[in-house]
């Protein structure tokens, strides 16, 4: 039986700024930009009362929450706080999976402290992070990635919640289909359509008949609606890519308003590249047109992207191709792929049967 902990940590960004500048304490803040295309990046739980959301147009923020405060990124600064965390979870065990700056799964079923129970060592583990950040984190603790992950959502912010192997199958039966992962609106509203609403209704189905409604994300729903996930915690996980895209309230077909907006989109990947350390060379920049239709157009540079400015250069050329005659544009998207050909090493794990 394996004990994963997932750790997230609550409205990370947000967090931070708030914990550096008192003035922001309590008040509804968005780090981001607030002209009219920037894009939220994370936001404060007092401005998530109001329905603010990260990857949410700035505008739209505003309209949701007037009094909302804009705070420019410090990506330097995230980045140090999340390795003084990461830091924290090397304490207990190698087997650190980060997902992103501030979330990652650590498998503790053998641990450097010799503690047969995740669950202490999840709440020692968010002591420890508050002691030394002043930062609060939220835990999910259980067998598997599926239901710690789904399980630290469950009591944030400043939370934790564990799902034992006994309850594993009615607390997925609980759940609404929205909360799996994965699943997003699209496929939440297909599910809706074929009468799935919740973890119950789709285990009623077949593993043939999710592929044949889902196509190869049925084979993992079927599991998931069983409360099973085999996939290992992998510590050397790889990105292979990273993007953002925006999709604009009305359709635009102003080549400069949508070279401004790919320019901030293309800030946000750089600073998240730094943040993970992911110089790749294969710039991508997404089109989707008022009719739906899809293109994108991809360059490859001989180097790694390390700078900023050598990489908008070629986006923005790129942008310069792109055709705005047929229809005004409904989406754009910008991302930075193929930073490794390396594959992670698969480590084995010994396994204890108490929990």
């Amino acid at each position: 039986m394996r004990k994963i902990i997932h750790i997230d940590m609550d409205a990370f960004y947000a967090s931070v700024e708030q914990r550096d500048n008192p003035e922001l304490r309590g008040k509804a803040i968005a780090v981001g930009y607030g002209e009219a295309r920037g894009v939220v990046s994370t936001a404060s739980y007092e401005a998530r009362k109001y329905g603010v959301r990260s990857a949410m147009p700035s505008l739209t923020a505003k309209n949701k929450c007037p009094g909302l405060i804009f705070v420019p990124p410090r990506f330097d600064v995230y980045h140090e706080v999340s390795m003084q965390i990461r830091q924290i979870f090397s304490e207990y065990t190698d087997l650190v999976e980060p997902l992103s700056l501030d979330e990652a799964f650590l498998d503790v079923t053998v641990n450097h402290k010799s503690n047969p129970s995740a669950t202490w060592i999840a709440k020692e583990i968010r002591k420890k992070i508050f002691e030394t950040t002043g930062l609060t984190a939220s835990a999910g603790v259980s067998v598997n990635k599926f239901l710690a992950k789904i399980a630290s959502e469950h009591n944030k912010p400043n939370g934790l919640f564990v799902v034992l192997p006994e309850n594993a199958e009615k607390f997925v039966e609980s759940l609404k289909i929205e909360q799996f992962f994965g699943v997003g609106k699209v496929t939440a509203k297909k599910m809706h359509d074929n009468g799935i609403f919740t973890g119950y209704d789709l285990k009623q189905h077949s593993e043939n008949s999710l592929v044949r409604l889902f196509g190869k994300m049925g084979h993992e729903l079927y599991l998931n609606a069983r409360g099973i996930d085999n996939r290992e915690v992998k510590p050397d996980r790889i990105v292979k890519s990273i993007s953002n895209e925006t999709t604009f309230l009305q359709d635009k077909d102003n080549r400069i308003l949508l070279t401004v907006e790919l320019y901030h989109l293309a800030k946000e990947v750089f600073g998240r590249m730094q943040e993970e350390d992911f110089p790749g060379k294969t710039i991508t920049i997404k089109i989707k047109y008022a009719d739906f239709k899809m293109i994108t157009r991809s360059k490859t540079l001989p180097q790694k992207i390390t700078n900023f400015r050598p990489m908008w250069a070629v986006a923005r050329e790129m942008m310069k191709q792109v055709d705005l005659s047929v229809q005004p544009v409904r989406l754009i998207g910008f991302g930075v792929g193929n930073a490794s050909d390396e594959t992670g090493n698969k480590q084995v794990q010994l396994e204890l049967n108490l929990f």
